[in-house]
Formats: C-alpha cells, structure tokens, sequence
C-alpha cells in the first residue's frame, strides 16, 4: 500500500496529493516543474509537508497530526536520481559497499555476490565513476539501493539521460526488479512508454491541482 495525502507550497505553487493504492508499482506522470520530484522528496523526508500523512507497505513515515516525521535514514527508501550521484572517490565496489552499510544487519534483501552477477557489472568494481557509461552509472546506482535493503524504491526520471540501447537495458532492469524482489515503488517519469511498462498505476501531477489517481490498470 502506498499513501500520500500531503499539502506543501514551492515557489508560487501548492502541490496536494491524495493518493491511495494498494499498486506496488506507482507512476507519477506530468510536465516539468508540476512537483513530482518534490513528491518524492517528501516521501524519502529529504522535504517536509506542511500538512498530511504518508505511509508506505503499512509503515508510518510522516503523520503532521501526530507530530511523526522519520528522518531520512530510518525511512529506508532506496532513491535512484536521474543523475546517479554515485561517490566519485569510491570505487563501483565502495559504491555498493555503503550501500549495504545501511541496511540492518542480518537484513539483506540480496547478497553482494549475486547482486553483482545479477547486475552484470563484476568487470567494473575496481572502476570509479567517471570510468563508467550512463547505463553502467544507473547499474550501479540501482544496485546500490536495494543493498541498503529498502523499505521501497523512488525513481526519478532514471531513463531521461540514456540512449536508446540503454533505456531499453535500463527499463528491462527495472522490470525484473519489480518481479523479482517485489518492492513498492514509485517512478516519476514523462513517457507514456515507461509508465505503461513499469507501473500498475499513475498519477497525474499538475500546478495547482490536487494529484489522484488515474485508475489502477
């Protein structure tokens, strides 16, 4: 289940959203400066809501009513950007590394060993990140989250910057991602080709007007 139901101004522009959905893969659609990233901000605590309430598979991250915002940390959301802001003074394997160095202990969602043959991107733990291509760079970046064993994933636009051999990489990824491990996730994307691959539902995102859903698919 995934609830957002929060209010907050940016800029010269209130974004409110009611969203309830028991979908585990969420899409949040609309043209740029709408507020879809701050909605992800909001639900990784890295921006607070004015007013409202979010919660994801159940567990209570903000509640304006109760006085409850988790910090970031003990939110355990797994956040790819849409540029990957990997460390670039650690290498692919440092990278992972601290990933992993979040999750609770005894808590893996999957080994380091076989997210690395999963992955395909053994040849490329001894390389930093300016060694690596953008698909590489989003590899490791989606690799790095689920060591950290989230609670669930954000995507922001994660494709936007790839060619399309990559996307196409990228997207298949993602796919198998949702299958295999599960996870509820949440992807701000602009194309209509992404949402319909890799969401069950989405969610209009519009200056000024409050974001539902558009209907479980």
């Amino acid at each position: 289940m995934i609830e957002i139901r929060v209010k907050r101004t940016f800029g010269a522009t209130m974004i409110e959203a009611d969203i309830v959905t028991p979908a585990q893969a969420l899409a949040l659609v609309g043209a740029s400066g709408g507020g879809k990233t701050t909605l992800l901000n909001m639900v990784a605590g890295l921006e607070t809501p004015e007013a409202g309430f979010i919660a994801i598979g159940g567990t209570v991250l903000f509640d304006s009513e109760l006085g409850l915002n988790l910090p970031p940390r003990k939110r355990r959301i797994g956040y790819v950007f849409q540029e990957p802001r990997l460390f670039p003074h650690y290498t692919v394997a440092g990278n992972l590394r601290y990933g992993a160095s979040l999750a609770p202990p005894g808590d893996a969602l999957i080994g380091f060993d076989e997210l690395v043959a999963w992955l395909g991107i053994r040849p490329l733990l001894d390389r930093r990140p300016a060694k690596l291509s953008g698909g590489e760079k989003q590899r490791v970046a989606i690799g790095r989250a689920l060591l950290s064993r989230p609670r669930a994933l954000l995507l922001d636009e994660p494709l936007s910057a790839l060619d399309p051999a990559r996307r196409e990489d990228i997207m298949r990824l993602i796919g198998e991602l949702i299958d295999r491990f599960r996870l509820p996730m949440i992807l701000v994307s602009h194309r209509l080709d992404e949402v319909d691959r890799l969401a069950e539902t989405s969610a209009q995102v519009e200056p000024g007007r409050t974001v539902t859903l558009a209907g479980l698919s």
